[in-house]
C-alpha cells in the first residue's frame, strides 16, 4: 500500500446549466428515509425538524405550567406528611387517655376468689343474655371521706345497695333498692384479717362491713335467688365527681332542708346540686320528712333517674370532650370484679344500655315492712317479694308507678298483678271456649328516669 494515499473525499462534480441530473440524485417523490443513527465518534445534532417535539426534556423554567405542577406535587406530599403526623399524634393521645382511664379502675380479686369458693352454692345464671349487677355505695370514712364521720379502723358499710337487672333484649333496666336496715340471713364470710364470721340473721348492711363485696353478694343471692353477674363499689368522692362532670343535677324541694350530719343546707324550690350538695342530698335522713330510710331510698332513686336523664339528654355519650370527664370520675370511683375491670368491658356495658328509653329505666324498692321484733328494722313482705324476684330471675317484664297509683291486694303488700276474672265480673271456668287472657305485668311502687324530680 502506497504511504501517500489519503482518505480525502473526491471533489464534487461541476454541474453546468443544461446538464442532465445524475441518475443517483433523488427526486422530490423519491426522498429516502432519514437515518438518525449517529456514526461512531460523531456528535449527535438536535433534531430541529419543524412540527416535531425536541428530544431533550425542558427544565421547569423552559415550559410554562410545568413549574406549577411540580410545586403542587410538593405541596401534596407535605400535606400528606402533616396529616400522617396529626393522625399518629391523635392516636398516641387517644391511647394515653384510654390507658389512663383503664388504670383508674380497681379490681376486687378477693371477692372473686371468695365467690369461686362457694360457686356450687350460688344460684344458676339468669335467662338468656340478661345480666344482674349489684351496685354498692360505700360509706367508708377512710382517706378523703374522713369528713363524713369517724374512721373506726377502716371499716365500711354499704350506705346504698341496688340490684340492677338488664333485660336480655336491652329494652329495659330495673333497679331494685335493698334497704340497709333489712333483716337478712348473712352467711359465714371471710374478714379482712383472714378470720371467718359465723352465719347469722342480722341487719343487711352489716354484710359489707364484715365481709366486703363477696359477703354482700352472697347475702343478696341467698335473699333473692338471683345470681349476681357483676358488682361495682362506688365511694363518696367518686359520686361527687360524677355529678360535677355532668354540670350538676336539678332537684325540686317542697321545704328547706337543714341536716348537719349530712352537711346539707338547702332552700325550698328548684335548684341544681353539685358534688358536695348532691352527696348530702342522697345521704341525708334527718332533714327530710320523717327521717326514714324509706324516704331516703325514694330520694336516691329520683336523683339517679335525673342523673341518667341528664347524661342521655345533653349529648354526653356522643361528645368526647364531655364524655371524658364523666369517664374519668366514674373509673376513679369504681372497684369492680375482674369481668368489668377494663374500660372496654364498661364501654360494652354502657353501649348495651344507651338505647334503653328513659321511661324503661325503672326504680323501685323491694317490698318490705317494719320488722315484727324491732320497728327500726325492715323485713320482706310476702308473697310480693317472691313474685318480684321471680320476675327478675325469669327476665319477665314488670312495671312501676307512683305510690298513689298502685293498688294493693288486701293489705298484704303485694302489687296488683291481674286476675283471671272476666270483664263482667264472673270467674272464668277455664274451658277451651272461654280462654283466660294473659295476666298483665305486675306493678310496683316506684319511678322511672323519664320523670324528673321537678315534674
Amino acid at each position: 500500500m502506497d504511504a501517500d494515499v489519503t482518505d480525502s473525499p473526491p471533489p464534487e462534480p461541476d454541474h453546468r446549466a443544461g446538464d442532465e441530473p445524475r441518475p443517483d440524485t433523488p427526486t422530490p417523490d423519491d426522498t429516502p428515509v432519514r437515518d438518525d443513527t449517529p456514526a461512531p465518534g460523531d456528535t449527535p445534532v438536535p433534531d430541529d425538524t419543524p412540527g416535531e417535539a425536541p428530544n431533550d426534556t425542558p427544565t421547569p423554567d423552559d415550559t410554562p405550567g410545568e413549574g406549577q405542577g411540580n410545586r403542587r406535587r410538593h405541596w401534596v406530599r407535605w400535606t400528606a406528611l402533616g396529616v400522617s403526623c396529626l393522625v399518629l399524634a391523635a392516636a398516641g393521645t387517644g391511647w394515653w387517655f384510654y390507658k389512663k382511664l383503664d388504670n383508674n379502675i380497681r379490681t376486687d380479686t378477693t371477692a372473686a376468689a371468695e365467690l369461686e369458693r362457694y360457686d356450687k352454692e350460688r344460684p344458676p345464671p339468669g335467662a338468656g343474655n340478661a345480666q344482674n349487677l349489684l351496685l354498692i355505695g360505700s360509706d367508708s370514712r377512710s382517706g378523703s371521706n374522713s369528713a363524713y364521720g369517724r374512721d373506726d379502723g377502716g371499716s365500711q358499710r354499704s350506705d346504698t345497695t341496688i340490684l340492677l337487672h338488664l333485660a336480655a333484649d336491652r329494652k329495659s333496666a330495673t333497679a331494685v333498692s335493698l334497704p340497709r336496715d333489712l333483716m337478712a340471713d348473712v352467711p359465714d364470710c371471710l374478714k379482712q384479717d383472714g378470720a371467718r364470721t359465723r352465719a347469722q340473721f342480722r341487719q343487711f348492711n352489716e354484710a359489707f362491713e364484715v365481709g366486703g363485696a363477696a359477703c354482700t353478694i352472697r347475702t343478696v343471692e341467698k335473699l333473692t335467688g338471683i345470681r349476681v353477674d357483676h358488682h361495682m363499689v362506688v365511694d363518696f368522692s367518686g359520686f361527687k365527681d360524677m355529678v360535677d362532670a355532668v354540670d350538676g343535677v336539678e332537684v325540686c324541694l317542697k321545704e328547706p332542708v337543714d341536716d348537719r350530719q349530712a352537711h346539707l343546707k338547702l332552700p325550698a324550690g328548684r335548684q341544681t346540686l353539685h358534688g358536695e350538695q348532691a352527696l348530702g342530698f342522697v345521704r341525708a335522713r334527718h332533714g327530710f320528712g320523717d327521717g326514714s330510710d324509706t324516704e331516703r331510698m325514694d330520694r336516691q332513686q329520683q336523683f339517679l333517674g335525673s342523673l341518667v336523664r341528664k347524661v342521655q339528654s345533653n349529648g354526653v355519650l356522643l361528645n368526647p370532650t364531655r364524655l371524658y370527664p364523666v369517664l374519668d370520675a366514674m373509673t376513679k370511683s369504681l372497684t369492680t370484679d375482674p369481668g368489668l375491670n377494663s374500660l372496654k368491658d364498661l364501654y360494652d356495658l354502657v353501649r348495651g344500655m344507651r338505647g334503653i328509653p328513659t321511661e324503661k329505666v325503672q326504680f323501685l324498692t323491694v317490698p318490705r315492712k317494719p320488722y315484727v321484733y324491732d320497728t327500726n328494722r325492715d323485713e320482706l313482705v310476702q308473697p310480693a317479694a317472691r313474685l318480684l324476684f321471680q320476675q327478675l330471675r325469669d327476665d319477665r317484664p314488670l312495671q312501676v308507678a307512683p305510690t298513689g297509683g298502685v293498688e294493693k291486694d288486701k293489705g298484704d303488700g303485694n302489687a296488683r298483678t291481674g286476675s283471671p276474672e272476666r270483664s263482667d265480673g264472673s270467674s272464668s271456668d277455664d274451658k277451651p271456649d272461654d280462654p283466660v287472657s294473659p295476666s298483665p305485668a305486675p306493678t310496683y311502687p316506684g319511678s322511672n328516669a323519664a320523670v324528673g324530680m321537678c315534674g
